[in-house]
């Protein structure tokens, strides 16, 4: 198993800073159990992460929506409907939505990193262009 430190995985060794100090763990063992293993990844969350979530691209749009539109499509749903029936409705609804906007909003990110590269490759080529027409015009103006 990949962690921070070999006796447990939720304290930063002392070499780390404190910045640095929560890593993420991208490769773990599995304990076998589906609950085991849930069990284990809850025990890695702590405040700190829910706190940063505002740091993440995306999450915050694509979570406000997902909040707005389940509640109320919760809301209208349970006008005509049980509160069992609204709330699958509801936690439906935001789990689309959320992760409709979070993936448009990804894509999104994508393509104009996509542009600006492009942009930055096609710069050297441009000043190339306009060094080679501006030595042309001043060598045949002084003839």
């Amino acid at each position: 198993m990949t962690t921070m430190s070999d006796s447990d995985p939720t304290t930063p060794s002392s070499s780390d800073s404190p910045s640095q100090s929560r890593r993420p763990i991208f490769q773990a063992e599995t304990t076998g159990s589906k609950w085991g293993d849930l069990k284990e990844a809850f025990k890695r969350l702590s405040w700190d992460d829910v706190e940063k979530i505002n740091e993440i691209p995306c999450a915050r749009n694509s979570l406000l929506s997902g909040i707005a539109s389940g509640a109320g499509i919760g809301f209208i749903r349970g006008m005509s409907a049980g509160p069992f029936v609204a709330s699958n409705w509801a936690v439906g609804t935001f789990m689309l939505i959320s992760l409709g906007t979070w993936t448009i909003c990804q894509k999104g990110r994508y393509d104009e990193r996509r542009r600006i590269q492009q942009v930055v490759e096609q710069i050297p080529k441009r000043v190339a262009k306009t060094v080679e027409g501006t030595d042309s015009t001043t060598t045949g103006s002084s003839q």
